[in-house]
């Protein structure tokens, strides 16, 4: 028997007092942006196929759901991200020639949730700098990220720092065979040990060493003079330390993980996941993603990061019911101006109807207007 309530597995609505405590958050980290300069972009939920899944962010093809549109006949898909999409409006719709910064607040959707206790449809909030290639950038967007999750109030957070364009400085002077880098790259991100040890089987030894010590090398600021002294000496190298050193001074809570790899064929720099307490499911990611524009007409310097709103009230107390104010249902013009008033002083005034009277408890309220002494007065429920 089908029943018509039943929601889609990994789908869920958000009751209160949970809903009133998202949008009280995303006005928050809204405004928070703000204040950093970033503007606010609102992207569609649905485009055609090929300008959400082009270039790096073909990666994202699993996880979207296609349609066919029935005006043109083109395949459209259902964002499963924004941030291809600010790449997209920076590149084609506003063509600045310096640093461009924006944000967004809005639900995406998965095909396939990222694991056993994921939503299918998360709320990202997000923020994207494009136009600058300096550290200067990625500073200033870990400095964001680490206000956004401490304007949250989470508790017990901590950021892991990884580096994909040390994996490629390796990977490309090691010689790994084009078909094998991927395989690589997942198994240096699992910390698979015997997987890592059977694809680097036929690299020379000095390869095999380095990326088999990868995932050893994670810690605090001394885990890079450790990387400095061990691994190849190679530009590449060089710059992805130069980089996690110059972000590790960002603020505290941060640590260094040389195998906390994502993104393959999407981010180039330096990356990072924030994770609150015990979980194992990242609150935050974000990192460097150079040129993901260049499909769009113009291929930008680019660092970002997104927040999952659903996945942060997940991690947050269970929020108290906003108390309220109960009004009787009368046409007194006096008790008309008092309500008017408080609402206006932003207290939550609820209108009691006939018959109503045995449910006031599911009102939330903890007072009511009472007329007395010839003026309508606050008292205790």
């Amino acid at each position: 028997m089908n029943h018509a309530w039943l929601l889609p597995e990994y789908i869920e609505d958000i009751l209160p007092p949970y809903a009133r405590q998202a949008e009280s958050l995303r006005r928050r980290l809204l405004d928070l942006f703000d204040g950093y300069g970033y503007e606010l972009v609102c992207p569609p939920m649905i485009e055609y196929l090929d300008s959400l899944l082009t270039g790096a962010a073909g990666e994202l093809d699993l996880k979207t759901f296609k349609v066919v549109d029935g005006l043109s006949g083109r395949l459209m898909g259902v964002r499963a991200d924004i941030t291809p999409q600010a790449a997209r409006i920076d590149a084609h719709l506003l063509n600045r020639q310096g640093a461009t910064r924006l944000c967004y607040a809005g639900p995406v959707l998965h095909a396939k949730p990222d694991g056993l206790m994921s939503s299918r449809e998360p709320y990202q909030v997000g923020v994207e700098l494009f136009g600058h290639a300096g550290i200067e950038a990625d500073r200033e967007i870990l400095q964001l990220l680490l206000a956004a999750l401490a304007a949250t109030g989470l508790d017990q957070v901590r950021i892991s720092l990884g580096h994909v364009g040390l994996f490629r400085a390796l990977s490309a002077a090691a010689g790994v065979p084009p078909e094998n880098e991927h395989a690589l790259f997942l198994a240096l991100r699992a910390k698979d040990v015997p997987a890592l040890a059977q694809l680097t089987e036929g690299l020379d030894p000095v390869w095999r060493v380095a990326f088999a010590r990868l995932p050893e090398l994670y810690g605090d600021a001394a885990v890079i003079a450790v990387a400095r002294n061990e691994l190849p000496d190679l530009p590449g190298v060089t710059q992805a330390l130069d980089d996690l050193d110059a972000l590790l001074a960002t603020g505290a809570n941060l640590a260094v993980d040389l195998s906390d790899l994502r993104g393959f064929g999407y981010h180039n720099g330096a990356v990072f996941a924030a994770y609150v307490g015990g979980q194992a499911q990242s609150v935050a990611l974000g990192g460097r993603y150079d040129n993901a524009g260049a499909v769009f007409g113009r291929g930008r310097p680019a660092t970002g990061f997104s927040l999952d709103l659903r996945r942060i009230l997940g991690s947050l107390p269970e929020p108290a019911a906003r108390p309220g104010i109960l009004a009787p249902l009368s046409e007194d013009a006096g008790l008309a101006a008092r309500i008017a008033g408080l609402r206006a002083a932003g207290e939550r005034v609820v209108v009691e109807f006939p018959g109503q009277s045995a449910h006031r408890a599911e009102s939330g309220c903890d007072r009511q207007l009472v007329f007395q002494a010839g003026e309508w007065t606050i008292l205790p429920v």
